[in-house]
């Protein structure tokens, strides 16, 4: 009798009882955390918004020298910027304008020249709704009664966030307002950044509701509830994490990319990093998974990488080599947070933590960004770009601020015949006195697929 097949059945059944890897038992007894209704969201992101604009803006301003502040979005072409500075509702008339006036002591002059005048607008703006014919001569009006000394739009700057701007709306405010004001014209860009990089204490707990989902839903789509080895394709964990962020009534900033590592196959480079892998490709036992996967609540963007291993037949845990690169990461990431505090220039913490991966002789790379109001936010990156940048031009870390912790290790593998593998991993954090905490535990084991 042939007992081979029994015993293949034997050792799945003993695969399948066995206990639960911990982080497996961990995201199935979390349950996920109550996000607020949209209604609640409006009402709570109203607040912050009254918070930014009573007390936090016009300081800024004069911090950067700027009287006026002229923020417009337009139709099919909105401001990145505008759903920070005026209440987060669609606006749809051919050309908004927001208007920030410095009055003198302690009086910031809020206007708002919109085709639609929205009642939640009335709660934060003086709306003037002169007919589209007029909006010309209205602006003109308001900037010649006030008569600012420097007039900031949405230009100068290498980010979306900072060039919000379009060609045409700069004409339309240079032949409105005339050459008398358009040499008055400044970048909003240092203000924009500072501005879109202060957080407030309120945010945290929001934020890191936002982080738990995306978690959460990370460990989840790397387990056998999405995932069959030999069936189960990269495609399908893709719409899979795709659907559910949709059914939770959130939005992506980015598609979840999926990257495979596999002994004695090359998982390619895009650049410098490794390609992510084809929607076709079918997950099999052996592979190191990962996936870069971010979300949208509450005005507010995630960003997160983490690692799976699938368990060969017979196997109960990762192979030593990849735990040793793992543990390297995380290696990686201890370094960085202890050179991070605010007041450092992200290239001082990237420099310093560089020089001890050297010393250490890992491969390593660090291409940590900010993040928050966008998944790339705007404020100090500690990365290999922020290095090379001039002193005068590099970004400080900003206590309070949050920061995606992105980064990776190549370590030989000695299981996979020496064979490198890689180890991406991203974490949001939060910067205080005392450097950077965590919204979420980091990962320092793989999640194990059976």
């Amino acid at each position: 009798m042939n007992y081979a097949p029994l015993a293949r059945a034997a050792a799945l059944c003993a695969l399948l009882l066995a206990p639960c890897p911990a982080p497996l038992a961990r995201a199935a007894a979390e349950p996920m955390p109550r996000l607020l209704t949209l209604r609640e969201q409006q009402a709570e992101r109203e607040r912050w918004l009254k918070t930014r604009l009573d007390t936090m803006l016009l300081p800024m301003m004069r911090r950067h020298k700027v009287s006026m502040w002229i923020v417009v979005t337009e139709e099919f072409h909105p401001d990145p910027v505008v759903a920070h500075v005026a209440p987060p509702i669609p606006y749809v008339g051919r050309r908004d304008f927001f208007v920030f006036a410095d009055r003198g002591a302690d009086r910031l002059e809020r206007l708002a020249l919109v085709r639609y005048p929205e009642e939640r607008l009335k709660r934060f703006f003086e709306v003037l709704n002169p007919p589209g014919r007029e909006t010309a001569a209205a602006l003109r009006r308001l900037v010649e009664e006030r008569d600012p000394a420097t007039i900031a739009l949405n230009t100068g700057g290498t980010r979306g966030a900072t060039g919000g701007l379009t060609h045409d709306a700069h004409r339309f405010l240079s032949e409105t307002l005339g050459e008398k004001y358009a040499r008055r014209f400044v970048p909003a860009e240092p203000l924009v950044i500072e501005y879109m990089d202060t957080r407030l204490p309120e945010e945290l707990e929001h934020y890191r509701a936002a982080v738990a989902v995306t978690d959460l839903l990370t460990r989840r789509a790397f387990s056998n509830e999405v995932i069959t080895p030999g069936r189960t394709t990269v495609g399908d964990v893709r719409f899979w994490l795709l659907q559910r962020v949709n059914a939770l009534g959130l939005t992506v900033w980015f598609q979840p990319d999926l990257r495979v590592q596999r002994r004695s196959r090359d998982p390619g480079r895009t650049q410098q990093f490794l390609s992510v892998a084809e929607e076709s490709l079918v997950i099999e036992r052996g592979d190191v998974l990962h996936v870069d996967f971010g979300l949208d609540y509450m005005g507010l963007s995630t960003d997160w990488q983490k690692h799976a291993y699938v368990l060969l037949p017979g196997e109960r845990d990762a192979p030593a080599g990849l735990k040793r690169a793992l543990a390297n990461t995380n290696r990686l990431q201890d370094s960085l947070l202890s050179h991070a505090r605010p007041g450092r220039s992200g290239a001082e913490v990237y420099e310093a933590t560089m020089a001890d991966m050297k010393r250490a002789g890992l491969e390593a790379m660090i291409y940590s960004h900010s993040v928050g109001t966008q998944g790339h936010a705007l404020g100090a990156a500690i990365d290999f770009r922020s290095a090379s940048l001039p002193g005068p031009d590099r970004q400080l870390l900003r206590e309070g601020s949050y920061t995606s912790i992105e980064l990776n290790t190549s370590t030989p593998v000695p299981e996979w015949g020496g064979q490198k593998v890689t180890i991406m991993q991203e974490d949001d954090a939060y910067l205080t006195a005392d450097g950077f905490k965590w919204f979420r535990p980091r990962q320092t084991a793989f999640y194990l697929i059976r």
